[in-house]
C-alpha cells in the first residue's frame, strides 16, 4: 500500500522568502517519520496533473500570481472533492486577483506586517492536533501577519497574536493567526508563523505543522511525542 501523498507548492512571483528551503526539508523529514510522501514543486502544471492523486497540497510561503488557470481549476477540483490545503506564512500573500484563493481557500489576505520581533502567540483552541501540544501562551519570533479583515466568524481561530507583546500590530486586541475551516469543500487550514529557518528546526513549530497537516489530510493522529 502505497503512503499518502502530499504535494508541497513553493512558487513565488512576488516576494521569495529565504526560509522556503528549510521548510522543504522540514515537511519531507516530517513525512519521512510519520508514513507520508512528499513531493515538492514549483511548476503550476505538475501542481494540477499531480492534484489528483494527493491528500494534500501545501503552499508554503507562496507569493504573487503562483497559479495559471488550469491549476486554479485543478485547486477548485481538489478541495470540491474533499482534499486538504494547509498555508504557511506568506501563502495569504499569493492570488490577490483571485478573490476566492483568498476568501475560501487561506481564509484571509495579508495586508502589511511589522518588523521580525520576538511576540507571543495565544493559543484559543486546544481541541485541534496543531496546537494540542501547546500551552496557552507560545513565545515566538515572526513578522506578526496583519490582514484585510478578520476572519472570526468564517473559520475556526486556534491562535492568535498578542499584540501588547511586540511593536506595530495593527488588527488590535482580536488578532487570529492560526485557524481553519472547509469553506472550499476539504479541509483547510492556515498559519500566518513561518518566516525564518529557525521556525522550521524547532521541534514545537514542526508539530504544530504536522498537526496541520495531519488534520486537513485526514492522516492518523501521530503518538504523542515531539515531532
Amino acid at each position: 500500500m502505497s503512503p499518502p501523498q502530499i504535494l508541497l507548492f513553493t512558487r513565488t512571483t512576488g516576494f521569495r522568502h529565504d526560509s522556503i528551503p528549510a521548510g522543504v526539508a522540514a515537511f519531507r523529514e516530517l513525512g519521512a517519520a510519520h508514513g507520508f510522501a512528499v513531493t515538492a514543486t514549483e511548476d503550476p502544471a505538475e501542481l494540477a496533473a499531480r492534484l489528483p492523486d494527493s491528500r494534500a497540497v501545501v503552499f508554503l510561503s507562496t507569493s504573487g500570481d503562483a497559479l495559471t488557470e488550469p491549476s486554479r481549476a485543478a485547486l477548485r477540483a481538489h478541495l470540491a472533492a474533499g482534499g486538504g490545503f494547509v498555508g504557511v506564512h506568506g501563502a495569504a500573500t499569493t492570488e490577490y486577483g483571485w478573490p476566492w484563493f483568498g476568501d475560501s481557500v487561506v481564509g484571509a489576505v495579508f495586508d502589511g506586517h511589522p518588523a521580525l520581533q520576538p511576540g507571543v502567540v495565544t493559543v484559543e483552541d486546544h481541541d485541534h492536533p496543531a496546537t494540542a501540544h501547546l500551552g496557552d501562551r507560545w513565545e515566538f519570533t515572526d513578522e506578526w501577519y496583519d490582514f484585510t479583515a478578520n476572519p472570526r466568524g468564517r473559520v475556526r481561530v486556534l491562535a492568535s497574536a498578542d499584540e501588547s507583546t511586540y511593536d506595530g500590530g495593527r488588527m488590535g486586541a482580536d488578532h487570529p493567526l492560526v485557524w481553519c475551516h472547509e469553506r472550499a469543500g476539504g479541509r483547510s487550514f492556515y498559519t500566518a508563523l513561518g518566516h525564518t529557518d529557525e521556525s522550521f528546526a524547532a521541534p514545537v513549530f514542526r508539530r504544530h505543522l504536522l498537526g496541520g497537516l495531519g488534520w486537513a489530510a485526514r492522516l492518523p493522529e501521530p503518538p504523542e511525542r515531539s515531532a
